[in-house]
């Protein structure tokens, strides 16, 4: 019974200790993982749990990181869809007689 109280103290220490949310979700899930396994493993939870919360961290930082590329990459995306827009309905001028245009090009050239 200590034994499982020293385990959960120490997960829950792990989880404090990670300092965002999801952080602390990756430590608590990796934590866990490594805790079952460390015990089938001949006894080596608090080890496992250990390991497991710097591995779980890990991933989910890297999730994170990903998720926050894939959601520059979007904002890159319509932000270069709204600039063309935007040039395209400020270059696109017609004059209503094709004649016009040369003479007044002629006039501002004397």
């Amino acid at each position: 019974m200590q034994s499982h109280l020293v385990k959960v103290i120490v997960a829950a220490s792990f989880a404090a200790i990670a300092g965002s949310a999801q952080a602390a979700s990756g430590c608590v899930k990796g934590g866990a993982a490594g805790a079952v396994g460390g015990h089938l493993m001949g006894h080596h939870g608090v080890a496992g749990a250990a390991v497991g919360c710097a591995v779980g961290h890990h991933h989910e930082k890297k999730q994170a990181k990903k998720q926050q590329q894939a959601a520059d990459a979007q904002q890159a995306r319509e932000n270069q869809a709204a600039n063309n827009n935007t040039a395209n309905a400020t270059t696109t001028t017609t004059t209503s007689q094709p004649g016009m245009q040369a003479a007044q090009n002629t006039q501002n050239t004397k």
